[in-house]
């Protein structure tokens, strides 16, 4: 999956990373690298702390604006941070990269996600990768042990469970 995903962020990292003079040519590749590690970590991060339902909305592509989906944002905060304290970039150049840069990786892996006609990536297999083998069965046993009722029935409603 990482690497599937590092493919898509540098078909998207023209402008944003590749033709940005903020981030020298020299570290084109760790930044690229940094925007699939802070995608995969901060959804693996959702997840743990209870937030699965909200990955697996995103990854649907139910919410709406990818932009202002509320883990798209966290998504590009924690790679503001990453493009400040590991490449130096100021606070206006990381948010230029990262604001660029991750809601359109989002949109197109989701977009891949749900296409039956594209196997690069698929919704039990991230899932999968970010629960580390427990996929969408072990994200809805979480939230059972949680007592989470009302969510609990919210998210077996989006597979069609009842």
């Amino acid at each position: 999956m990482l690497e599937n995903l590092i493919d898509l962020i540098k078909q998207h990292a023209g402008n944003a990373i590749i033709n940005n003079p903020a981030i020298p040519n020299s570290q084109n590749d760790a930044a690229v690298s940094e925007a699939g590690n802070s995608i995969i970590d901060s959804l693996k991060n959702m997840i743990s702390q209870g937030s699965g339902h909200d990955v697996l909305s995103l990854l649907q592509g139910q919410g709406g604006n990818i932009a202002s989906n509320p883990a798209v944002q966290n998504i590009t905060g924690n790679f503001v941070q990453s493009l400040m304290n590991k490449f130096g970039l100021d606070q206006n150049a990381a948010n230029g990269v990262a604001g660029s840069l991750i809601p359109n990786v989002i949109q197109s892996l989701v977009h891949k996600t749900n296409d039956p006609t594209d196997n690069s990536f698929n919704l039990e297999g991230i899932v999968g990768h970010l629960t580390g083998g427990q996929g969408i069965q072990g994200i809805l046993s979480n939230l059972e042990q949680g007592g989470t009722g009302g969510i609990m029935d919210k998210i077996k409603g989006l597979f069609g469970a009842s």
